[in-house]
């Protein structure tokens, strides 16, 4: 993750959402891709009063395939 003082903050949007799979687990991520060119991410449980992560789409990208190709498998257990 770049730490550049540059990336939005993205606290105070809407349009956050979370993933089907988080339904009765207490909690999970949401993310937020209203604002052009940034990702956000916050814990669900924290909602507004959550830190927000920013990343680039392809930092985002580079996540997501990496867990679909079971890189992160082990912290499942």
């Amino acid at each position: 993750m770049n730490t550049d003082t540059t990336r939005p903050t993205l606290l105070g949007l809407s349009g956050w959402w979370k993933s089907s799979y988080s339904a009765g687990a207490g909690g999970c991520v949401e993310v937020n891709d209203s604002v052009t060119g940034y990702v956000g991410v916050r814990d669900s449980k924290l909602g507004d009063n959550s830190p927000v992560l920013v990343f680039e789409p392809h930092e985002i990208r580079a996540f997501v395939l990496g867990a679909k190709n079971g890189e992160f498998d082990h912290l499942l257990a």
